[in-house]
């Protein structure tokens, strides 16, 4: 019996053996294949962990590069504006003034001078209005209320007056540029050692109106400034074709009353106004100095018999002290034979100052027109 049970059991273990073997085996091949996807997914995940991190550089990398190019051209952009300004900024000027012996000629001067002498209040007017008056360094005394600022100012130097200048305080001032009415012609040469002098005036010819656009445009040039001459025109010609349609057929004479006299003026000088482009009959035009006009009596104007007369009162104009009213000067017995005075005609302009030491400036030409509308327009 012993040995049926050794026999028995000789068989039976090599049979778990072998079993047993293809259990390993099987086990051994499942790990090695769940390695071998574990090992696959890991390295398709840093694959794609790579390419995300790729795409990202690339991105920045553009980004910065974008960056950059805008920056460059933004940069480039500033530098081409500013080089461009820097172009259209000129060292000078060139305009048209008058001469010492009242001649047209170019003038060469600083553009956009930082220093100005003033010795006419024409031009003071203009640069007032321009909006450089702050470029004054130097002025000649004026009664003008409009212009009081600049000769009350501590900081502008006295430069004597718009008929004398005083050439020790304009040197004194270091102006870049120096501005001179017909009054100072004879000192054009003087001056002009000192720095530029831009000498304007008002020519009759080309009327009031005109002269000043012209000046004010030449004045503007200087500033790179031109393009406001047009708005600070702009109503002048309308109000002097209001005027032009009341004086249409009527007559005038145009006088001044200066030292105790009557001057008679013709359209070529002061005044001028009021004949040449407004358009009344200027009855005592003909051969009168275009100055101060020509003293008349007053026998004269009762037998012109003029439907108005317009007065300047010189003394009032220049502050003369002790001098006759205008108005007692003119409204004697005889003027009161006249149409003008029986009609209420006579006109004194409110602003004399103003016509007889401005003429040629825009604030200047406003008041001027003001004194005229006052009078002849008004309901």
């Amino acid at each position: 019996m012993m040995k049926k049970r050794n026999l028995k059991n000789r068989f039976h273990r090599p049979a778990c053996t072998a079993l047993a073997a293809a259990l390993l085996l099987s086990l051994s091949l499942t790990a090695c294949s769940s390695a071998a996807q574990t090992e696959s997914s890991s390295a398709q995940a840093g694959s794609v962990s790579a390419e995300s991190e790729a795409e990202t550089q690339t991105e920045s990398a553009a980004a910065e590069s974008t960056a950059a190019e805008t920056t460059a051209a933004g940069t480039a952009s500033s530098e081409t504006e500013s080089a461009s300004d820097t172009a259209q900024a000129p060292d000078t000027v060139t305009i048209t003034s008058l001469n010492a012996n009242e001649e047209e000629t170019e003038l060469t001067v600083p553009y956009d001078p930082q220093r100005i002498a003033i010795l006419d209040m024409a031009c003071l007017d203009i640069l007032d209005r321009l909006g450089v008056g702050d470029r004054v360094v130097g002025s000649a005394s004026t009664s003008l209320d409009y212009l009081q600022a600049y000769v009350t100012d501590e900081n502008v130097s006295n430069l004597g007056t718009i008929k004398e200048a005083d050439l020790e305080a304009v040197m004194a001032c270091e102006p870049d540029v120096i501005f001179i009415g017909g009054r100072l012609a004879s000192s054009y040469d003087a001056l002009s050692e000192i720095a530029p002098v831009v000498y304007l005036s008002t020519d009759t010819e080309l009327g009031v109106v005109e002269s000043v656009r012209k000046n004010a445009a030449a004045i503007a040039s200087l500033f790179g400034l031109e393009d406001q001459v047009d708005e600070l025109m702009a109503d002048f010609d309308s109000r002097i074709e209001a005027l032009a349609a009341f004086a249409e057929g009527k007559t005038a004479v145009i006088g001044m009353c200066t030292s105790g006299s009557f001057n008679v003026l013709g359209n070529d000088g002061r005044c001028s106004l009021i004949g040449r482009e407004i358009g009344f009959e200027n009855l005592g035009d003909g051969d009168v100095t275009a100055t101060h006009g020509n003293e008349t009596s007053f026998e004269l104007i009762v037998d012109l018999n003029p439907d108005y007369m317009f007065v300047l009162d010189r003394d009032a104009a220049i502050g003369t002290d002790g001098a006759q009213l205008a108005q007692d000067i003119v409204e004697n017995e005889l003027i009161m034979e006249t149409d003008a005075y029986k009609n209420g005609n006579i006109v004194y302009l409110e602003h004399p100052a103003v016509w007889y030491t401005a003429e040629g400036g825009i604030t200047a030409l406003d008041l001027m027109l003001s004194d005229l509308e006052t009078e002849l327009l008004a309901e």
